[in-house]
């Protein structure tokens, strides 16, 4: 999503940088994103979940917002569970 850009007078780089009311609107809703977290840090974006051992590796689905969506085991499910609710998966790096 980097477009960088050249100043011909200065001769700098920029990247331009979106807003997060545009990144919310990015898609149109219809765009998620999985993140792989620590079970450490389910209760950051998921407040409402149970306790979870320490340790283990778990996968989070997000809007492009970055509104989470659903947690699980796999990063399969998370993706199934964006193509059942007619979203587009993207790789965020």
């Amino acid at each position: 999503m980097t477009n960088n850009k050249t100043d011909a007078t200065t001769n700098e780089t920029t990247n331009p940088v979106i807003t997060q009311d545009a990144l919310a609107h990015l898609g149109d809703g219809r765009i998620a994103y999985v993140k792989t977290i620590q079970s450490e840090d389910v209760q950051k974006f998921f407040p409402q979940a149970p306790q979870i051992q320490p340790g283990i590796k778990l996968f989070a689905l997000h809007a492009a917002d970055g509104t989470p969506i659903m947690l699980t085991d796999t990063r399969e499910s998370a993706v199934a569970n964006a193509w059942s609710q007619e979203l587009e998966t993207v790789s965020v790096h």
